[in-house]
């Protein structure tokens, strides 16, 4: 993951009240599915929600990404990351996000919402041809399915926020179905004794 140290006091001032500015909009009226998480504190850390696009095998979650912005910004185009665990080419095991627009692509006035709306699109739109997980960008190209079925597991697992909520029901489950089995295995017993009680006394 990338380095949390703060590029607040290398920025030229007109740049931070620029990106200031863009996360003030952003927050104010965010693309579809996308939502800025403020950081009050360093804005040069900038991080967001996106949403798994409909009809992908991240639909229905929540992907956590940041953006780093270095002292070089906007000459150089900031770094991305994804903080929640996703299986896709174009992001590393570390999070690292391949896009041409954060490489060769980048043009100083490109700004924040562009970044996040292309890396948005790349959960629609994967590009093998530059995959970081080598992994999953043979498997998008020799076995769709198998890639869509292993990408939406993860999905399942890391990026849906009912998922620990799930897990935690489903041992409370388990949990409450064992007592009610002691339970009912209690009573069967006890009312065998009771019975053969019965029995006893019928013979005396």
């Amino acid at each position: 993951m990338a380095s949390t140290s703060s590029n607040v006091e290398n920025l030229h001032p007109q740049i931070l009240k620029q990106v200031m500015k863009e996360l003030r909009s952003l927050s104010c009226d965010p693309p579809e599915g996308i939502k800025i998480l403020s950081n009050d504190e360093d804005i040069t850390d900038i991080q967001a929600t996106i949403e798994g696009p409909a009809g992908t095998p991240y639909e229905g979650g929540l992907f956590r990404v940041k953006l780093v912005l270095g002292k070089d910004f906007p000459a150089s185009p900031p770094k991305g990351f994804f903080s929640t665990k996703i299986f896709h080419p174009n992001v590393a095991s570390n999070g690292e996000i391949c896009v041409n627009t954060l490489k060769k692509d980048w043009k100083p006035d490109l700004g924040v919402k562009h970044i996040l709306l292309t890396i948005k699109c790349l959960l629609i739109v994967p590009n093998p041809e530059s995959a970081l997980n080598e992994e999953a960008g043979k498997l998008l190209l020799e076995r769709y399915d198998d890639y869509s079925k292993r990408a939406q597991w993860w999905t399942d697992i890391h990026a849906k926020t009912n998922h620990s909520n799930k897990m935690e029901s489903m041992e409370k489950g388990e949990t409450f179905e064992a007592t009610q089995g002691i339970k009912r295995a209690s009573d069967k017993a006890l009312d065998k004794k009771k019975k053969d009680k019965k029995r006893a006394l019928k013979r005396l």
